[in-house]
């Protein structure tokens, strides 16, 4: 399944797996001036190229080395010989087949390894200039690509929401919160933040700001109960009341409790 919008100059393509006529759950990639931003998932990989055979499409970058971001790496390689560029950390990762839950499976499917090249710190297209930003901590080896004449930032998973309930174990809040301060503090006009969930947040440094205020409060609230000497779950419900349904779909990989021991860390 295939959705198709238009933002100024860019173009973003949401992209999902159907399950009884329904979305499972939409990603997105972005295109503008011949530069795709990220490919889906494995699932969604015929559709996404048989869309592009309209467009140009001349390189890809992706934002990091996720299953739901690289799943059409091979077949645009393969069949176009397109270059594809990621992070150094995210390279090798991308060329390997990764290690997947069941959920992930069945939501996005296993992407075939790729071999991708190193991303330089800055981006050059026809008419465009991209800075690339190091944003760490939904993982390694995640970039934002952002266009500062524009105002544009495509950053991946760095931001989902001002108030997120759930992150994954691996996620590390000090280095979100990092990344976060660094878009922020770009020299823009604006900032737009293009989502790989598919929203675009048209005041980017509120919604960055606001979430940096939620995961302090956060972990002011949940250091406060731990020296009180609740456990982590008596944690989890005093802030949240009780524990994501993503956990149990999950197996337990998008949860709140992970984010409470991830703010402990804080």
């Amino acid at each position: 399944m295939i959705e198709v919008n238009q933002f100024e100059e860019i173009i973003q393509i949401r992209m999902s797996r159907e399950l009884g006529g329904k979305p499972l759950y939409w990603v997105a990639a972005y295109l503008v001036d011949g530069l795709l931003i990220d490919t889906g998932c494995k699932h969604t990989a015929d559709e996404l190229l048989q869309f592009l055979e309209d467009q140009t499409v001349k390189l890809v970058v992706n934002t990091h080395y996720h299953e739901d971001h690289i799943g059409a790496n091979h077949l645009l390689k393969k069949k176009s010989g397109i270059d594809i560029f990621a992070h150094r950390e995210s390279v090798p990762l991308i060329n390997q087949v990764p290690k997947l839950y069941p959920y992930q499976e069945m939501v996005w499917g296993y992407p075939e390894p790729t071999e991708v090249d190193c991303l330089s710190d800055k981006l050059k297209t026809d008419h465009l200039h991209f800075e690339v930003v190091e944003t760490p901590g939904h993982c390694n080896g995640h970039i934002a690509l952002v266009e500062p004449e524009k105002g544009w930032s495509f950053s991946g998973d760095l931001f989902v929401s001002e108030r997120p309930a759930v992150v994954r174990p691996e996620e590390n809040i000090t280095e979100i919160i990092s990344s976060m301060k660094r878009l922020i503090d770009l020299k823009t006009d604006r900032l737009i933040l293009f989502t790989s969930i598919g929203n675009v947040v048209q005041d980017g440094r509120k919604a960055l700001q606001s979430c940096i205020d939620y995961f302090r409060d956060l972990s002011q609230r949940a250091k406060q109960l731990d020296k009180k000497g609740l456990s982590i779950e008596a944690i989890r419900d005093r802030l949240f009341e009780r524990e994501s349904h993503l956990a149990g779909f999950t197996d337990g990989q998008f949860s709140s409790e992970n984010l409470v021991r991830a703010v402990l860390q804080s």
